[in-house]
């Protein structure tokens, strides 16, 4: 049942963006009085699932989910219609308007993507409103993935600057390692203020780590308070009560909570001392651990241990703040590209089945407009590539015709577009076959 949600999200996802991109297509071509002949959400490859024609244009759904188009008439495209093309231009194709039309008609579906993207932000903000926890409000420091703990960090460091810069939120380290090769990062620790030098590679360790994790390189510290314990569990064994901090487990300290769940996960099926405050004073409790490597009790929400910064917005204050947001994560996407062309960059790829796993087990409204909105950007950035096939291809020629004065010869847009089909084509496979390796090998 998880799978089937998890799909449908992701499904209806992606059919609303593919829909709202072909519309951004569509509309400036109606407008223009251009034919369009077809309108189809996935691609229909010898035959559709649904098809129906209303006025000039056929309406349907393919059954080849890679994404949909809109053909329209008098345009090289990944229909490869060069029949159309060797006849008399027509006043209603698309080779028959002005360039300036052509290029509106081009960049209509990356348009809708990132208003799209820019109006989801912003109703987000709007029914949701915006909270986290300032950088400075992080009381107890970091917990530091292993890979950072080699490269100098300790649990309990509190992060003071990056680069000679400081960070808002936690999240911005990573960023800035990843994406503005920020390598020195200043630390408070034990009262002493320290300077880390980061490896000069250590981008590429953090994406080759990447594949064998599932957390985030730094978390926030805080504290393990109980405030549950599961009936019959070791845990209500052991005598362990609601307001517990616990402070060690045997002769290890675990002043944090991420601290604590990995030193359970080394003890499953042991018998352990546990070490707990309770109304100031010091217990020591002994309980089996059970072969999960839990002991059945519920901590306390991270968000109790910090003041956090929360924002409300009305209607009209949510659209410029939806746009600064949706602007930040276009920015930092495209800033994210470059690690595409190194060695480990290269292995992140994935295909449907990674984008499928973004979305959550249970129907989450939030979590699925916010990968919407994620999915609408990626979409943009993509199609606006200047790689045949794509509308940035058809943008690059349209540019070189009104600078040039000329249109590119048609064979040379045909064999090009060819090409870019054929990278597309190849780019596909790469990636959807590395989410194979992953599913079923060590990748």
């Amino acid at each position: 049942m998880e799978l089937f949600i998890q799909v449908s999200q992701f499904v209806l996802s992606l059919s609303l963006l593919i829909v709202l991109h072909e519309l951004g297509h569509f509309i400036p071509a109606k407008f223009f009085k251009t034919k369009v002949e077809k309108f189809y959400l996935f691609f229909d490859p010898w035959f559709s699932l649904f098809k129906k024609k209303v006025g000039e244009t056929e309406y349907g759904i393919g059954w080849l989910p890679l994404g949909g188009y809109v053909k329209i008439a008098g345009m090289i495209d990944e229909s490869m219609d060069t029949e159309q093309m060797k006849e008399e231009p027509k006043d209603w194709e698309f080779r028959s308007k002005p360039a300036w039309q052509r290029l509106i008609i081009m960049i209509g579906g990356v348009t809708v993507n990132v208003i799209l993207a820019f109006g989801i932000y912003a109703m987000m903000l709007y029914t949701w409103g915006k909270e986290y926890i300032p950088n400075d409000n992080l009381i107890y420091g970091v917990y530091a993935d292993s890979l950072m703990i080699d490269q100098g960090f300790m649990h309990g460091d509190r992060i003071l600057q990056v680069e000679g810069k400081p960070i808002t939120v936690l999240g911005e380290l990573s960023q800035r390692i990843l994406f503005d090769d920020a390598r020195r990062v200043e630390v408070e620790r034990d009262g002493r203020r320290m300077l880390i030098q980061l490896d000069d590679d250590i981008d590429q360790a953090m994406l080759r780590a990447g594949n064998q994790r599932q957390r985030p390189f730094f978390q926030e510290s805080f504290p393990t308070v109980v405030d549950t314990v599961l009936p019959d569990s070791p845990a209500q064994r052991a005598g362990l009560k609601k307001g517990d901090r616990i402070i060690a487990i045997g002769d290890t300290d675990t002043p944090s909570f991420y601290g604590l769940v990995s030193k359970l996960q080394q003890s499953k099926n042991e018998e352990r001392d546990i070490r707990v405050e309770r109304d100031g004073e010091e217990l020591v409790l002994q309980a089996t651990v059970s072969e999960q490597g839990t002991l059945g009790f519920g901590p306390k929400h991270y968000l109790h241990f910090f003041d956090t910064a929360r924002f409300e917005y009305g209607f009209l204050e949510s659209i410029p703040a939806g746009v600064r947001e949706g602007v930040d994560i276009l920015v930092n996407y495209v800033r994210s590209l470059k690690l595409l062309f190194s060695q480990e960059g290269a292995k992140q790829v994935g295909g449907f089945i990674t984008i499928g796993k973004l979305f959550d087990e249970s129907w989450n409204w939030y979590r699925f407009w916010n990968m919407t909105a994620l999915l609408s950007i990626i979409l943009a950035v993509m199609n606006i590539l200047p790689i045949p096939a794509l509308d940035g291809g058809h943008v690059m020629f349209l540019l070189y015709e009104m600078i040039a004065g000329r249109q590119a010869p048609q064979k040379f847009m045909e064999y090009a577009q060819l090409v870019g089909l054929f990278i597309l084509l190849l780019l596909i496979l790469y990636a959807n076959g590395m989410d194979v390796f992953r599913l079923f090998g060590n990748g």
